[in-house]
């Protein structure tokens, strides 16, 4: 069966065919079940040439891609499922050492367009700050969005995992308050010494995006692969607690709220089923904030700082 998929960009008027393969028969499998979707379009800031955006696909954080390559030996056009709950896209160049799963290729007559594309979403992050969103659809078929709601057996937890999803869906394609406001200086806890905004910036976003990708994403992944249900809780409890506590100093109340409540229901939970769960919602929730706080980032500050030898 051929599955081809649409991915486009509404605000730039350009979009490109892929054709999904079997290298990862599975992983492509859960990218088309997910389908049609938008996301908030995102460029790599240290890798090289290469666009990703989160993908809300659950499944993308415990399932194990059976082939690997190293993206930068891969063809310009080849679309990645990771772990991280990205569908990317190689555009060009790479720089960085990272095996991927490969689920699919863009057409050969589109590599131009995608390199376009490419091209404006760079500038969007880097420097316009206007955000772009992906839609990504089966190709020939209308285009859509939702966001998958995961349940389980105790209420308080369902009851939790409802307010996650619903807190994702309200931030999944615009700004969050908080994080707008922090970058627009705004801090009442005063964090950031000597009134600077800048150093609380660099530590938000450091501190989310592991929280996300290795914290709550992570343990999905033990969950899935049968580390007991008392040791999971202990991990969340040592992984989860501090950097959520700082985030919440700095201004992201709200996931320190939800981590809080989450570390306190743990006992609740009865099965790795319904506590994967729950991470995984808190993963999707925390990723969608990172992927924020990379297009709000002022990352046009750094025009001065330039590798040595860089043509541009």
């Amino acid at each position: 069966m051929t599955r081809r998929v649409e991915i486009g960009w509404p605000a730039l008027g350009t979009a490109v065919i892929a054709e999904l393969d079997e290298r990862n028969a599975a992983l492509a499998q859960s990218v088309w079940d997910a389908l049609p979707y938008r996301s908030l379009q995102g460029h790599a800031l240290v890798a090289g040439h290469h666009l990703y955006h989160v993908a809300p696909v659950h499944a993308l954080l415990h399932q194990r891609g059976t082939h690997t390559v190293d993206r930068r030996e891969a063809p310009d056009g080849t679309l990645f499922a990771s772990r991280l709950q990205h569908l990317g896209i190689k555009y060009g160049e790479l720089t960085e050492p990272m095996p991927a799963a490969p689920i699919g290729q863009v057409l050969p007559e589109h590599l131009d367009t995608l390199v376009e594309s490419g091209a404006a979403i760079w500038e969007s992050l880097y420097r316009s700050k206007k955000p772009i969103v992906a839609e990504v659809r089966r190709a020939g078929e209308p285009g859509g969005h939702s966001l998958p709601r995961l349940s389980v057996a105790d209420p308080q937890i369902d009851a939790l995992i409802g307010e996650v999803h619903a807190e994702t869906e309200r931030i999944w394609l615009s700004p969050p308050e908080d994080l707008a406001d922090l970058h627009d200086g705004h801090i009442p806890s005063g964090a950031g010494s000597f009134s600077t905004v800048l150093t609380t910036l660099v530590f938000v976003n450091g501190e989310t995006r592991p929280l996300g990708y290795a914290c709550f994403g992570g343990l999905v992944r033990a969950a899935y692969e049968d580390m007991p249900l008392e040791s999971l809780r202990h991990m969340a409890r040592l992984l989860a607690a501090t950097p959520a506590e700082f985030l919440g100093y700095c201004g992201l109340g709200r996931l320190h709220e939800f981590t809080q409540r989450a570390l306190g229901g743990l006992d609740r939970i009865s099965s790795r089923d319904d506590f994967a769960a729950l991470m995984a919602h808190l993963a999707l929730y925390v990723n969608c904030l990172g992927g924020w706080n990379l297009q709000l980032f002022p990352w046009h500050l750094g025009d001065g700082l330039r590798r040595k030898g860089a043509l541009g």
